[in-house]
């Protein structure tokens, strides 16, 4: 059974959802936020999401710094200044989820502890997100399970059996819409390190829809993500990858997750049905390029055929090659010109 997010099934067989996750390229503006929303809107994305984190939560060494590129050149900051600079209050939180209502796309959040659940569901979120670094924090996937909203769980840098703990945690809440996310936590990732192939494996072991948390910078990722089946693919977002900030770089902007968006609508056509047979498209070609039985040469009327009065021509609108032996010493009620395509009804 799909798993219904912001009225959208999610699962097999169905579109794949596509988040903008917009994350920290906020830089802290919430004008900057609403004009990303935007741009994620036109770029194809079913939904943006953001981080309603206390810096707090997860670090408390203020001597922790840092490095990223930005413009070509390294900075280094303090990490707990850096998120800091890009907390987002309640307030903020209400207005981008407004905001994100009236505009028609969805709105979701990775929170950091069970207020930040809490202060979600209240606010009517279709799906909650655990990051990849919080995964091994079972108490907090054990508060997103306890709301019965479905959630995400990325597995970037987990074991077998990191990832099973917090399957395991979350269903153990009676709650059974689960989506798990393969991510590698490399920013950007390396495409010999994207390893998509996890993705069957997470499916077949978790037996819920699997997605992808893409950080690589090709668009090509994703499509091939669907191709193994992906239901959900996130990516990170900019308007712009040359602003100040910690992520822009490696996000995609509105081209850049444009032609992902293609690329995975794409990919969900070509894959099509399973049904072997010819596709209704094929039916004209199929009778235009098939061969049939024809006359090799003029034959006269009540003629026994011989095989080497049959050839094998197009149109594929007569008896197909397979039907010589049924043909072999019928005799024609009537003359037949060098090319005429053989039916039953020219044979006695």
């Amino acid at each position: 059974m799909a798993i219904i997010v912001d009225n959208r099934p999610i699962g097999s067989q169905q579109p794949c959802y596509l988040v903008a996750e917009i994350g920290l390229n906020y830089n802290g503006d919430l004008e900057l936020a609403r004009e990303t929303i935007d741009a994620a809107k036109r770029s194809g994305a079913d939904a943006v999401k953001f981080q309603n984190y206390v810096t707090e939560d997860f670090i408390s060494d203020h001597s922790l710094t840092h490095e990223y590129i930005e413009n070509g050149k390294t900075v280094v900051r303090s990490q707990y200044e850096m998120f800091k600079a890009y907390e987002l209050s309640e307030s903020d939180l209400e207005a981008l989820s407004g905001y994100c209502s009236d505009l028609g796309i969805g709105f979701h959040s990775t929170p950091t502890n069970a207020e930040g659940v809490r202060l979600l569901a209240e606010l009517g979120v279709g799906v909650l997100k655990n990051g990849s670094d919080y995964l091994t924090n079972l108490d907090l996937v054990r508060a997103m399970g306890a709301t019965g909203l479905p959630t995400v769980l990325s597995t970037g840098m987990a074991t077998v059996g990191e990832i099973d703990d917090a399957v395991r945690t979350f269903r153990q809440t009676g709650n059974d819409k689960l989506i798990l996310l393969h991510c590698v936590s490399n920013y950007p990732c390396d495409p010999k390190d994207l390893n998509l192939r996890r993705i069957d494996t997470l499916r077949d072991c978790f037996g819920c829809p699997v997605g992808l948390s893409d950080h690589s910078e090709s668009a090509m990722a994703a499509a091939l993500a669907v191709g193994r089946g992906a239901s959900w693919i996130e990516k990170h977002f900019t308007l712009d990858k040359t602003l100040p900030g910690p992520d822009h770089r490696f996000s995609a902007d509105p081209e850049e997750f444009s032609a992902m968006t293609a690329g995975v609508r794409l990919a969900e056509q070509a894959l099509g049905s399973p049904r072997l047979g010819p596709t209704d498209s094929e039916e004209e070609a199929r009778q235009g390029w098939r061969l049939s039985c024809v006359a090799s040469r003029a034959l006269e009327a009540d003629h026994p055929l011989q095989r080497s009065d049959i050839a094998f021509n197009r149109p594929g609108t007569g008896l197909p090659p397979k039907g010589v032996d049924w043909l072999l010493g019928r005799r024609t009620k009537k003359a037949l010109r060098k090319g005429h395509v053989l039916t039953p009804e020219d044979l006695l």
